[in-house]
Order: structure tokens, then C-alpha cells, then sequence
């Protein structure tokens, strides 16, 4: 199972901007220069393999997902205000895919200085693929879908391929990112 810590950035710059954290200075900046984009930010999901250890980090609403033969594990936690909901036990999962309100995130790069992270870490086995997606993809298609196309295409082009046209064929409302990462695989990618 995923172990999860949460930290704050811990070194600043001088103007109070998280150090080595340049984009989200600069989105900041930029709404702040034109209040036609006052407001805005970005989520991020981040990840990193090391052996056989998966170390995660996130912000906002991007997902990171562990997919094997058994299961689909979504390994981040949604900063959202239907996510927030639902642990309060005030709504359930299916009824926060229909709520209005699903798109409003509660924590987001570039919007504040103070950035407030959450890592995982992640024991990997041979058979995994890991999935880092933005909520283009997961609003458009069911866990058990996603797992079922990861698993039933030839090679990883084709599966990333097919998760972004099932998508756009199931509404497309928003964009589609998706990652695919086979960590113990000895296939490389020929281009």
C-alpha cells in the first residue's frame, strides 16, 4: 500500500516564492499582470522510479494510478472540492462525477506562494504499469474502463493511443494527458 506524507516547500527565495519552484512564480505573476487570467494555476502529478520503489508528488486534480492484472489504484488524492465532499461522507463517488462543482480545485501551482504537496511512496512488482493522467482523462472514462484498455492493447503507444480517443469519443470536454510507464520493461521504444 501507498505511504503518504505531506509537506510544505522549505527554502524561499527572496521575494517568498518556494525556490527551484520557477512555474509557479511565473504563473502567479502572469495573473496577476492581466485579470483576465486572475485566479489561474495548474495541477501537477509527478513521479519518479527508483528500483522497484514508485516516489509520487501532486497537486490539484491529476492522478497517478498503479494498473496490474488484479487492480486499478489510484495512488494520488484529489484536491477538490467533490473529493472533499465525499470524505466527509456528504456525497459518493458516483454522484461527484455529475456534481456541478467538480472542476473547483483546492489546491493548486501558481495561485498562492505557499504550496502545500502531497508524496506517496509505492512499492512497484513486475506486471505494473503506472498511469499519470489529468482529469481529461478520468472525468471521460470508469476506472475498471481505463484498466481494461491499459491491459488489452499490444504495447504502450497503443494503450496511451486508445485511452485518448476513448475519451474524445466519450465527450472529450476538457484536455486529455496521459503517461504511461512500463518500469519493468526491456521493450524500447523505437522512433
Amino acid at each position: 500500500q501507498a505511504k503518504e506524507s505531506n509537506m510544505r516547500a522549505w527554502a524561499y527565495d527572496e521575494n517568498g516564492w518556494p525556490s527551484g519552484f520557477v512555474g509557479g512564480k511565473l504563473l502567479k505573476e502572469e495573473s496577476d499582470r492581466d485579470m483576465a487570467k486572475h485566479g489561474m494555476g495548474t495541477t501537477v502529478v509527478a513521479a519518479t522510479v527508483i528500483g522497484e520503489k514508485l516516489c509520487v508528488a501532486n497537486v490539484g486534480d491529476s492522478r497517478l494510478y498503479v494498473i496490474n492484472q488484479e487492480e486499478i489504484t489510484q495512488i494520488t488524492r484529489d484536491h477538490s472540492l467533490v473529493e472533499e465532499m465525499i470524505r466527509l461522507g456528504e456525497m459518493n463517488k458516483s454522484e461527484a462525477k455529475e456534481h456541478p462543482d467538480k472542476n473547483i480545485i483546492t489546491r493548486a501551482v501558481g495561485v498562492a506562494k505557499d504550496l502545500e504537496v502531497d508524496f506517496f511512496e509505492v512499492g512497484l512488482k513486475s506486471g505494473d504499469i503506472v498511469l499519470l493522467c489529468s482529469d481529461g482523462l478520468t472525468n471521460m472514462i470508469e476506472d475498471d474502463e481505463i484498466k481494461r484498455i491499459v491491459l488489452s492493447q499490444r504495447d504502450i503507444v497503443e494503450r496511451a493511443e486508445k485511452l485518448v480517443e476513448t475519451a474524445n469519443e466519450n465527450g472529450g470536454k476538457d484536455n486529455i494527458t496521459v503517461v504511461l510507464i512500463n518500469p519493468f520493461s526491456d521493450d524500447k521504444i523505437k522512433g
